[in-house]
């Protein structure tokens, strides 16, 4: 695994015009373990059945600095002897230059969609393996394997035990093993992870390779290194395990945090670091969903919903609460902000997985009804001090209160709510502040008009 690594590594530090190609397995966004080690092992698995003169290269599709807060990744690539320099981050290959070049091929591993970011590469698709809600459409060219099993890394040993089992050696086997055995929760059926699949080929690599280390002091270990937080900021610790969706201007982020809600909640400064976190990201919404585990490895989970627009906050709010495939149960919680839900969620089985495709439709629903404007909302991205004590400053986290203020032409700008009145946006130092003179010329222009909503929003 080690050379191969490094030969895929060195192929595209000697990239040129005319190499033969590369065949890149990219996993998710959210680079977790199961995303890393599908990607992998499955590129591994190319170089061995490949047609001569394609290189296969694994993909990590976050940038090279945020891998250390993926501690139990880095835990594993350890235990597999494995050194982290090898490997190929998505800030270290320009996917679409070698697009561009017709040099490259796809697979995408752990997700069956592309972000709208990276629609340009759809046409270099040709297989996905998977474990999530299909959301890809039909195509004569693309191989979909989407099975809703307990890991990917489940679906990607079955491959490589059918086509080329001599493919699977002890690292490969340690590395696709720990991956089920810590997303299947050490194969514990309260947890509502493993399925039958999961089972099947944990125990197939427990028979091949019977030096694997043993299942429940390997979950463990993992699970440790997982849930690590300590020393990581407000930021980092969002980051660690995040994935973001979009549909027009609404942007939300969806972050896995690895301790109880209230102990989240309680962190210093936290109000005005979630403030920042979405502004620095151009969030407009985050859902934080927390996972703890009793003695047992039962999990306990709660999910926060932050937002400084009241509007996006209730609405999101909502459509969780009144989710039912599957609903999630959720009961309210006393949250120390305004601008954060808290909510315990009785459904300790829908992780991440289940509650994203929730969000998808909402975000569906969002963007049809608000349509016929052109315009997500005409308010909600301005109303409410994100922070507290910053009524004065009026600091504000969304990417529209960033774009609007520093508008030359303010013609096209919304009204805006009185409580949102502010003298400026601290976050965005030196950007002029939409003067009171054209708010009022701003509202002359829609009283004298015979159908306001025939005025052009500028799309906001």
């Amino acid at each position: 695994m080690e050379s191969f690594l490094r030969s895929s590594h060195d192929a595209l530090k000697s990239f040129s015009r005319e190499s033969p190609g590369f065949h890149v397995v990219l996993g998710n966004e959210a680079c977790d373990l199961d995303s890393m080690v599908s990607a992998v092992s499955f590129a591994y698995f190319l170089s061995k059945t490949l047609e001569p003169g394609k290189v296969a290269v694994p993909v990590l599709n976050i940038p090279r600095a945020e891998f250390p807060l993926r501690s139990d990744n880095a835990f594993l690539l350890k235990e597999c002897s494995l050194p982290q320099n090898l490997l190929v981050f998505r800030d270290e290959i320009n996917l679409r230059a070698l697009h561009k070049a017709k040099q490259l091929t796809l697979t995408l591993v752990d997700h069956n969609v592309l972000p709208s970011g990276d629609a340009a590469l759809e046409e270099a698709v040709v297989e996905v393996i998977d474990h999530h809600l299909l959301e890809r459409k039909p195509s004569p060219t693309c191989l979909v394997t989407v099975e809703t099993v307990g890991s990917c890394a489940t679906l990607v040993t079955e491959r490589i035990a059918q086509r080329a089992p001599e493919v699977l050696d002890q690292q490969v086997a340690q590395l696709l093993y720990g991956t089920i055995v810590l997303d299947c929760v050490n194969m514990a059926p309260e947890a509502g992870k493993v399925t039958p699949k999961d089972s099947k080929y944990a125990s197939l690599l427990e028979t091949r390779f019977p030096n694997l280390p043993p299942r429940g002091a390997l979950f463990q270990s993992l699970q440790n290194a997982k849930f690590d937080v300590s020393g990581l900021t407000t930021e980092q610790m969002l980051l660690k395990d995040m994935k973001a969706t979009s549909s027009g201007d609404l942007n939300l982020a969806v972050s896995v945090v690895y301790m109880t809600l209230e102990a989240f909640l309680q962190r210093r400064g936290l109000q005005q670091e979630l403030c920042e976190f979405c502004h620095k990201h151009k969030y407009n919404l985050l859902v934080a969903m927390t996972i703890s585990f009793s003695e047992n490895n039962e999990p306990f989970r709660q999910l926060a919903v932050y937002s400084s627009s009241t509007l996006y906050r209730e609405e999101m709010s909502q459509a969780l609460d009144k989710a039912q495939n599957p609903s999630l149960e959720l009961s309210p919680m006393s949250s120390p902000y305004s601008d954060v839900k808290a909510y315990i969620q009785g459904n300790t089985l829908a992780s991440r997985k289940k509650v994203l495709p929730i969000i998808k439709d909402f975000l569906k629903y969002w963007e049809k009804r608000t349509a016929p404007s052109g315009n997500l909302d005409d308010f909600g991205y301005l109303e409410g001090v994100c922070c507290p004590g910053m009524e004065q400053g009026g600091q504000y986290h969304s990417r529209q209160c960033t774009e609007d203020s520093g508008m030359e032409d303010d013609s096209n700008v919304p009204p805006t709510p009185m409580n949102s009145l502010v003298e400026g946006c601290p976050l965005d130092d030196g950007l002029p502040r939409i003067s009171e003179e054209a708010i009022t010329e701003k509202f002359s222009k829609m009283a004298s008009q015979e159908d306001p909503e025939e005025e052009t929003t500028g799309g906001l």
